[in-house]
């Protein structure tokens, strides 16, 4: 072995050892908390079933709503990272979408027809830009949404325009989901992020009065903001 070799052999060591111990201080599980922006899309087929006004386009919107968001993540590689995020089951209200009022007296344009919360966790891998020595990294990711739906519930005046006392019927919903973000590593293993994502929600909703059954297929078309802090270790 040459003078030349012997010199540098302790400090290619060095190099290897403050290589391995900067993989090993990398932390590879992150969790976040933060808020929900979510921005409804709704479309979908008029309500169809007996004694459906004939000529009338009945179909329903959904208003925007606000919810904490959850969120772990897994560190599975420089540039890879899995996400299972959630909110709090926030409470979403439909509203009727067509002519002012049914069989002439019924109101029903904009009147608050039925409400429901559901849980929508998602399950997301995620490409994270650059490598970790970057404080900012932008992402992009693609995953699966599962949305169920409970405490369904007609209100006074979706029971009006539905003719008497409704039970609403929604089953769940599986679909594909995106998102773009940035990630900004600050002091103690803390973080803020950001991220819009739009997911694939829809249902086929049931409405039985007393034995009568008017249905509809609705697209949900949910896009979200969220703002976050997350911890790693």
């Amino acid at each position: 072995m040459t003078k030349f070799a012997l010199r540098a052999l302790p400090v290619a060591l060095l190099s290897l050892t403050a290589s391995l111990a900067w993989a090993d201080e990398i932390p590879n599980n992150t969790v976040r908390i933060g808020e929900y922006w979510v921005f409804y899309h709704t479309s979908g087929s008029a309500l169809s079933g007996p004694f459906i006004p004939p000529g009338e386009d009945l179909t329903v919107t959904v208003k925007n709503v606000q919810t904490p968001y959850l969120a772990y993540l897994r560190r599975l590689s420089t540039h890879f990272t899995a996400e299972l995020a959630f909110g709090i089951p926030p409470l979403t209200k439909t509203y009727g979408k067509g002519p002012a009022t049914l069989a002439g007296t019924v109101p029903y344009n904009g009147q608050e027809l039925s409400s429901a919360r559901w849980f929508a966790p998602t399950l997301s891998l995620l490409y994270m830009f650059f490598d970790e020595s970057y404080a900012l990294r932008p992402y992009i990711g693609a995953g699966v949404n599962y949305t169920a739906f409970f405490n369904r519930n007609s209100t006074p005046a979706g029971d009006a325009a539905a003719g008497g006392p409704t039970r609403v019927e929604l089953p769940s919903s599986v679909g594909p989901s995106g998102t773009i973000g940035l990630s900004y590593r600050l002091p103690h293993n803390w973080s803020l992020s950001a991220s819009y994502s739009i997911t694939r929600v829809i249902t086929h909703s049931t409405a039985i009065t007393a034995g009568v059954v008017r249905s509809s297929d609705v697209s949900f078309g949910p896009q979200a903001f969220v703002a976050a802090v997350g911890y790693s270790f």
